[in-house]
């Protein structure tokens, strides 16, 4: 069996490549006594990139090689060197190509334009070195963060030709005959039914604006279509997503069919239910008939027959020959007229709906937590969110360093007190992406009636826990500066919280 030349639909798994660890080290130099942390931070992961490309005629490449990815970034080291980002993987796709989310069916993208890009995968984030760690309550931090950790995620692929008429008909109607006399395309002509099966496109020259502009007119020729083609009868109608985006529709009519039950009106109703039943918008196109075949002995008296016919009901016919080239400049020049209108109505292309270009409105407001607590089915409480979730895997839990940081990260985060209202207490499991914690709330996040039944048990073991009560609300001063410090030394993590796509 041949290999497939033409893929117009494909799923491919796109993984943008892992950060770059930071590095631990300390400067050591000559005559330089404590010289400090110098390690510096690792590099981005590269990203996954889905390029439209108008020399790529078919999605045959990544059919072949679905599972794509982008490079690691480059490690941190020591003198404060930041490792090398990743390169990006950029995939080149077709103009025309809709990318839809796998799983739900979301259209992500619609690549129209020659050089449109869309980031399908984004890196990981490179982890901090132990420098960007150091402040004067934290002057010789051993760790540094480990790369982010990116998830491979599942798109789905599917080209919809970018074209202005969309030419339909029965098998061997004459369709592939008109592309390859109207323009210079040279699809392949023969005498038996469906020889065409994959979609070609042909340009034509259709006369000039009334400023003297050319028109030129894209044309697609697509597989032929029989009657009950919905059901999956002969090639389907598969194909016919590739004329979803033309302006208006060709109704090519064979005057003289094969099977002595067809005729042109018959086969013009029968295109049009197959074409309502793939999609009822088609119907609402613009929409031009074509008689071919009139050379033959019988064909132009069957075309003026049904052209009388069809013109009654207010259809608007041509009568053409595509060997002898009859009737194909009045043709030629009526595809133009109607393009260079919908043009002027419509724009150059259609976009998949929900691709376009939305208005972006900002509401200013509080802004509530990004992370949802919730239960386990072994009665663990569990935090997710895609931020305090990275907080985890980035950081070297076995450090006793990186666990102090992490636990003043959530309690800034507010992640403590919301597990508190839904109920955990002292020593429910945690359970935040891959890593289990014992709860250790502070006494301030408790309410109110519990924390004073703690601090009178505790006095009732230790009278002198009472006669220290005052000194602890004296030092809460300086605990608010301690805390103030960590917020300003993680500044990243503000800009994340006022913008969610810059943390992403």
């Amino acid at each position: 069996m041949d290999a497939p030349s033409f893929v117009d639909e494909c799923t491919i798994h796109v993984r943008g490549g892992n950060g770059g660890n930071g590095a631990v080290s300390f400067r050591r130099e000559a005559h330089v006594p404590r010289g400090g942390p110098d390690g510096g931070d690792g590099g981005d992961g590269g990203d996954v990139i889905l390029a439209a490309d108008r020399n790529t005629t078919s999605l045959l490449d990544l059919h072949r090689a679905p599972h794509r990815r982008g490079r690691d970034g480059i490690h941190g080291s020591g003198m404060g060197k930041t490792g090398a980002s990743g390169d990006d993987a950029v995939l080149r796709v077709p103009l025309g190509t809709i990318v839809r989310d796998l799983d739900t069916g979301t259209v992500l993208a619609d690549l129209v334009r020659d050089g449109q890009r869309y980031t399908a995968a984004r890196g990981g984030r490179g982890g901090r070195g132990n420098a960007a760690f150091a402040n004067r309550y934290r002057r010789v931090p051993r760790f540094a963060e480990h790369g982010e950790k990116v998830r491979e995620r599942a798109l789905r692929l599917e080209l919809k030709l970018i074209a202005d008429v969309g030419l339909v008909g029965f098998p061997s109607a004459g369709k592939s005959s008109l592309v390859g006399r109207l323009s210079a395309a040279t699809p392949r002509v023969e005498a038996w039914p469906f020889t065409t099966l994959t979609p070609h496109l042909g340009v034509m020259r259709a006369g000039d604006t009334a400023d003297g502009t050319p028109i030129d007119v894209v044309l697609a020729d697509v597989p032929g279509l029989i009657e009950g083609a919905a059901e999956g009868k002969g090639l389907g109608t598969r194909f016919l997503r590739h004329i979803e985006r033309c302006l208006l529709l060709l109704h090519v009519l064979d005057a003289m069919p094969f099977e002595p039950d067809r005729d042109p009106v018959h086969d013009l109703a029968a295109l049009r239910g197959e074409l309502g039943r793939h999609d009822p918008d088609l119907l609402e196109r613009p929409q031009l008939v074509v008689i071919n075949k009139v050379d033959l002995p019988d064909g132009r008296a069957m075309a003026e027959l049904v052209g009388d016919q069809l013109g009654t009901a207010g259809e608007e016919v041509l009568e053409v020959s595509a060997v002898t080239g009859e009737g194909l400049d009045r043709l030629r020049y009526r595809l133009g007229e109607l393009v260079a209108a919908e043009r002027a109505r419509l724009g150059d292309v259609r976009v998949a709906e929900g691709a376009g270009e939305e208005e972006v409105v900002l509401h200013l407001g509080p802004r509530g937590p990004d992370f949802v607590v919730g239960r386990t089915d072994s009665g663990a409480y569990e935090v997710s969110g895609e931020r305090v979730e990275r907080w985890v895997q980035m950081l070297p839990l076995e450090e006793p360093g990186a666990v102090r940081y992490l636990q003043g990260r959530l309690r800034r985060a507010g992640v403590e007190k919301a597990l508190v209202a839904r109920g955990a207490r002292v020593g429910d499991d945690v359970v935040i992406g891959d890593a289990v914690f014992d709860f250790d709330p502070d006494l301030d996040d408790l309410p109110a009636d519990e924390r004073a039944e703690i601090l009178a048990a505790e006095a009732e073991d230790d009278p002198d826990e009472a006669r220290s009560a005052a000194a602890t609300d004296a030092s809460d001063g300086a605990n608010a500066d301690v805390a103030l410090d960590d917020d300003l030394e993680d500044g990243r993590d503000d800009v994340e919280a006022a913008d969610p796509e810059v943390g992403g």
